[in-house]
């Protein structure tokens, strides 16, 4: 997934609530959007260097949404929108071979009481898929979710309803490329990852691929160990 424009350099002031950013951008104060409702503790701290894509729209109350985030060595995406689109765009390219053959049949499908995000189709078999964003690594293992999540914990029960209909997958995206594997936050939401546990156990496949994040864009790289 490429930028659609040139990303705008700033310094993060404060973080006013969850989806509000102050900034400053060359000595000019703004707000921008936070498209991502966890935590980010280690992320969203005074004087951090974010970088901002400019949006227009005849509602918006900000000019600009933060992307990512300058984390020391490396780049870390924040929008927590993107993980559908960079999993669609892979698994439409041929990139993932546990989805080889498959293709987005359609988007934010409704299934008992989630919405989730994908279903893929090969002609004959379809898979339902939820994707989750992850941002937190901790010597290099990434951590979903950074803050309690019951709406997490109810996509991963529907996910175990769509077994009824053939396949169905938890896909968690880790938005860096530091992580050498993933598991629950068990000490952030331990519901979470008894749900996740449960669903996996029943059948629901699971994943966690890491991606390359840079100022042009963020893909998904590869896939890394997923331990419950």
């Amino acid at each position: 997934m490429r930028y659609p424009s040139r990303l705008i350099e700033a310094k993060l002031l404060e973080r006013p609530n969850r989806f509000l950013g102050v900034v400053d951008i060359d000595g000019r104060e703004e707000l921008c959007f936070i498209p991502n409702p966890g935590r980010m503790h280690e992320l969203m701290v005074p004087n951090a260097g974010v970088y901002l894509l400019e949006k227009r729209g005849e509602h918006r109350k900000t000019r600009y949404d933060m992307v990512l985030v300058d984390y020391g060595d490396i780049m870390v995406g924040v929008d927590s929108r993107l993980p559908n689109t960079l999993l669609a765009e892979a698994v439409n390219a041929g990139r993932l071979n546990d989805f080889r053959g498959y293709t987005v049949e359609r988007t934010e499908p409704v299934f008992h009481d989630s919405r989730l995000d994908l279903v893929l189709s090969d002609g004959q078999e379809r898979v339902m898929v939820e994707t989750k964003s992850c941002t937190l690594v901790e010597d290099g293992v990434a951590l979903f979710p950074d803050a309690p999540t019951e709406r997490g914990a109810r996509h991963m029960r529907t996910l175990v309803k769509a077994l009824e209909t053939g396949r169905s997958a938890a896909v968690f995206v880790i938005q860096r490329g530091d992580a050498s594997e993933f598991r629950p936050n068990d000490g952030t939401d331990p519901e979470f990852g008894e749900a996740l546990r449960r669903a996996a156990s029943t059948g629901v496949e699971t994943y966690a691929y890491v991606s390359d994040v840079s100022l042009r864009g963020v893909e998904i790289r590869e896939k890394t160990p997923l331990r419950l």
